[in-house]
């Protein structure tokens, strides 16, 4: 393979409705990126199955043929032992082995964070992986991290994890200079646990302060007031998946009422515009695809039951981190901090 050619190594069988779904975001995101290569990892004989009989557009690719698969009950132990010729551990061998590559899969959660720790190792500097992730708010989005890896964390975990989110921001944002928040109970100084009191301090003494705004509450993530939101995993799952739940909530009511009667749904034609941009503005299809920073390669997580419009982003946030060099603009900060 040419050395300057990205390589995206997909596992094809994880997720809801794969691998169709998997193939037919394939097929989307090489619309624009022609020149990826692309390496299926799976069942060789579904997944052809599958181009064949949805008559998909994608080229430029190869499959490579396994056997075990990782079910979301599996633990630890029966991963690492039992399921080496799964579609996970062979796309993440492949791409920690072959320059200019990532992973991306849309399969068990755990799974890909044992491996990928496994196969890709840490940064130098960085003691844990963070799941981070884009999110929505009134002017654009925001980067958020952790979302869920590391349920205790220090002080030094969350700066590090600061350090992380600013490099990441600065290849999807570069225009801008990044406000950096971690999130609390109370935006005073004296508020909060001890190791946000500790994270606080040591961004303070890093290059980092410039771009520090200090605690933020979690009703303040959509402001777009703060464009980094740092956390430990299991307050920012937990942040995650009650905005997810609240956000569905109120999509469902709002059409419920817009049908109920003749007359709503003649307001809703005069207010079509509008509610389309607010639509399209927290549509998760484009948010799609978690990257686990801090990685010594390139790992993104899409969601199980992402559409293939989803998968496709969650491929084209993979092939940004790798032309844009995440991973070395994290050594260069944590050299620098």
């Amino acid at each position: 393979m040419s050395e300057g050619q990205v390589n995206i190594a997909i596992d094809a069988m994880g997720g809801e409705n794969s691998p169709y779904k998997v193939l037919k975001g394939t097929e989307i995101f090489l619309k624009e990126e022609k020149n990826t290569k692309i390496i299926f990892f799976g069942d060789e004989l579904i997944i052809n199955k599958n181009i064949k009989k949805h008559k998909l557009n994608i080229f430029n690719y190869k499959v490579i043929n396994t056997q075990d698969t990782i079910y979301d009950e599996d633990s630890v132990n029966t991963i690492l032992r039992s399921k080496k010729n799964s579609s996970i551990y062979k796309a993440l061998e492949f791409a920690k082995k072959n320059l200019n590559s990532g992973f991306v899969s849309a399969g068990s959660t755990a799974a890909i964070m044992v491996l990928s720790r496994l196969h890709m190792g840490m940064i130098d500097g960085i003691d844990r992986p963070a799941i981070c992730s884009l999110v929505p708010n009134k002017k654009n989005f925001s980067l958020m991290l952790d979302l869920g890896a590391n349920v205790v964390v220090s002080g030094s975990n969350l700066f590090q994890f600061a350090l992380m989110g600013y490099c990441y921001y600065s290849i999807i944002n570069s225009n801008i200079k990044p406000k950096i928040g971690i999130l609390n109970i109370g935006t005073e100084n004296n508020k909060g646990l001890e190791f946000l009191q500790d994270a606080a301090d040591l961004i303070q003494s890093s290059f980092l302060k410039e771009y520090f705004i200090g605690f933020i509450e979690p009703n303040k993530i959509t402001s777009g007031d703060c464009d980094i939101i740092v956390s430990d995993g299991y307050t920012g799952n937990i942040m995650l998946k009650s905005a997810e739940g609240i956000s569905n909530f109120i999509t469902t009511n709002l059409k419920e009422i817009f049908n109920k009667s003749l007359i709503n749904k003649i307001s809703y034609k005069l207010i079509e515009k509008d509610l389309k941009k607010l639509k399209d503005q927290v549509n998760p299809d484009i948010y799609n695809g978690a990257t686990l920073i801090g990685l010594n390669g390139i790992s993104v997580k899409s969601h199980g039951n992402a559409n293939p419009i989803a998968f496709s982003y969650a491929l084209k946030q993979c092939h940004n981190f790798i032309t844009n060099n995440l991973n070395k603009k994290i050594v260069e900060s944590v050299t620098n901090k």
